[in-house]
C-alpha cells in the first residue's frame, strides 16, 4: 500500500529501514500506548499526532446513540500510532502520502441511507509539514462543513484490514501477512482478500476484481476466458483490492533481511511477526538525550568538548587562551581545532540527517532533544545548516497550521500572514533595546 514499487529491492529495503528508524518515534508510540491503555483514545490520538475532527455527542445526535456507541468502541481500540506506522508513504523521503481519504470502519444505517464511514485523512503536499493525521466522519448522502471533501480512497480502504490500526485485531497481522512474491502465496491470498471484499460490499462471488500490482499494470481475477491477464488501466465495473492485500509487507522483508530486528519494529507488528518475543530492554540508544562528551584532536592532543551550564565549551582550555584564539580566528588566523570542531556542530553536525528526517517526519521534539544533547539548550545556534533546517520546519509547520484553520494557497488572507524565522533578526524598526539584546539561546525553540 505504498508507492514504491518502482524502487529495486535492495533500495526499498534501505527505504523502509531509514522510515521505520524515524516515521513513528519510540516515544511516541509508549505515550499513546499508554494513554489508551487508561480508556483515554483523545490522549493517545494527541501523542500519536492525529487530530479527531468530531465530537461523539454531535455524532450521537446526528446519527444516533446505538452508532455513536459502536463509534466510541472502535475510537476505544484504536491504536493511532499503530496506524500511522502503517499508512501510505512516498519516496524519497518515506513521507505520509498526502491528501489521502481512507476509510477504518464502516457504519451501516437503517434503510437506504450509505454507511457513515470513520476516515484517515492525510493533509494535502503543502500544508503536510507536521504529518499530521486527521480523524473525521465521511457521509455519503450529507457532508456538513467540517467533513471530508474528497470520497475515500478504495485503494486505502482498512475497514478489511483492522488489524493494522484496532488493538484487539492484531494478532491477526501473523495470518494476514504473507510473502506475496511467491505466485502459489499470492494467488491464494488474493482470492480470500476479494472473497472479504465481496462479502463486505454486498457482491455476489463471481463479481470481478482488480489487482494492482504497479502503476498501470492489473491483474484481473474472475474475468471472462478471453480477458488478457494483466491490462494497463482497471476496467469499469471492476472493484479493486486494497494495496494493503496486495504488497508483501515491508517489515517481514526487514526482518527476514536482517535490517530490522523484532526490537525496532511497532511493538504489537513485533509481538505478531515474532510469537515469543521479549521485547530488549530499553537502552536509549535511539533517543537523544545524556551527558555525552565529545573528543578531539587539537594539535595533536586529544581533548574534551561537551555541554556544561546549557552550552557546549571545549573543557581542555583556559578562558583566556580561548579568547585569544577567537580573536586570532576573528582576523583569519587558523582556528583552534576545539572551536572549529565546535562551531562545526552549531552549523553542520555530523547526525544532521537524522535531524532532517525527525523534522521531516514530525518528530520537532525528538530533533530538537537531539540538537539540545548536541549544543545544549542555552547555546546561540550559529548560521549554517542546521539553523536553516529548523527554519525551514518552522515555516512548513506555520503553513500546516493556516491549513488547519481553513486557510490555504487558494485564499487570499494565505498570503497576507508574514510567516517569521527565529534565527533571522529584523532588518528594520529594531530599537535600541533590541539592539543590544543578545540573540535568544536555543531554549526559545522548545516553544514552537
Amino acid at each position: 500500500m505504498h508507492d514504491t514499487s518502482l524502487l529495486d529491492e535492495d533500495t526499498r529495503n534501505s527505504f523502509w529501514s531509514r522510515v521505520r528508524r524515524f516515521a513513528v518515534p519510540p516515544t511516541m508510540i509508549e505515550t499513546a500506548t499508554a494513554r489508551r491503555a487508561l480508556g483515554d483514545w483523545g490522549g493517545a490520538c494527541a501523542a500519536a499526532g492525529c487530530d479527531p475532527e468530531f465530537e461523539l455527542r454531535a455524532v450521537s445526535r446526528t446519527y444516533g446513540a446505538e452508532l455513536a456507541g459502536r463509534l466510541r468502541a472502535d475510537l476505544r481500540q484504536l491504536a493511532p500510532d499503530l496506524l500511522r506506522w502503517h499508512l501510505p508513504r512516498t519516496a524519497p523521503d518515506g513521507l505520509l502520502r498526502p491528501g489521502l481519504t481512507l476509510t477504518l470502519a464502516r457504519y451501516p444505517r437503517d434503510g437506504d441511507a450509505a454507511p457513515l464511514h470513520l476516515v484517515a485523512r492525510t493533509a494535502p503536499g503543502h500544508a503536510a509539514a507536521a504529518q499530521r493525521v486527521g480523524l473525521a466522519l465521511w457521509d455519503a448522502d450529507a457532508r456538513p462543513p467540517g467533513r471530508p471533501r474528497s470520497r475515500p480512497d478504495p485503494r486505502f480502504r482498512l475497514d478489511l484490514h483492522r488489524h493494522l490500526w484496532d488493538a484487539r485485531r492484531t494478532p491477526e497481522l501473523a495470518d494476514r501477512t504473507a510473502d506475496l512474491t511467491d505466485s502459489q502465496l499470492a494467488d491464494a491470498a488474493w482470492e480470500f482478500e476479494a472473497g472479504l471484499l465481496h462479502a463486505a460490499d454486498g457482491l455476489p462471488a463471481e463479481a470481478p476484481v482488480a489487482v494492482r500490482l504497479a502503476h498501470r499494470r492489473y491483474l484481473l481475477l474472475g474475468a471472462p476466458p478471453d480477458t488478457p491477464p494483466q491490462v494497463p488501466r482497471l476496467p469499469p465495473g471492476h472493484l479493486v483490492l486494497p494495496d494493503a492485500a496486495t504488497w508483501t509487507p515491508p517489515d517481514l522483508l526487514l526482518l527476514r533481511t536482517g535490517l530490522l530486528g523484532p526490537d525496532a519494529l511497532h511493538p504489537l507488528v513485533a509481538a505478531a511477526l515474532v510469537p515469543g518475543h521479549r521485547p530488549a530492554q530499553d537502552s536509549g540508544a535511539e533517543r537523544p538525550g545524556g551527558d555525552g562528551v565529545l573528543t578531539v584532536q587539537c594539535r595533536g592532543v586529544p581533548h574534551r568538548i561537551a555541554v556544561v551550564d546549557g552550552v557546549l565549551v571545549p573543557l581542555d582550555h583556559d578562558p583566556e587562551q580561548l579568547r585569544r584564539e577567537e580573536a586570532l580566528a576573528a582576523f583569519g588566523g587558523p582556528p583552534l581545532p576545539c572551536l572549529r570542531a565546535i562551531d562545526r556542530a552549531h552549523r553542520q553536525p555530523e547526525d544532521l540527517d537524522s535531524i532532517r528526517q525527525r523534522l521531516l517526519h514530525g518528530d520537532r521534539a525528538g530533533a530538537l532533544a537531539a540538537v539540545r544533547q548536541l549544543i545544549g539548550p542555552d547555546a546561540v545556534l550559529r548560521d549554517g545548516a542546521l539553523s536553516e533546517a529548523l527554519d525551514d520546519d518552522t515555516r512548513r509547520r506555520l503553513v500546516g497550521g493556516l491549513h488547519t484553520v481553513g486557510l490555504g494557497p487558494g485564499d487570499s488572507r494565505f498570503h497576507a500572514i508574514p510567516v517569521p524565522l527565529p534565527h533571522t533578526p529584523r532588518p528594520h524598526g529594531r530599537t535600541h533595546r533590541q539592539r543590544l539584546r543578545p540573540p535568544r539561546p536555543l531554549r526559545h525553540l522548545w516553544r514552537h
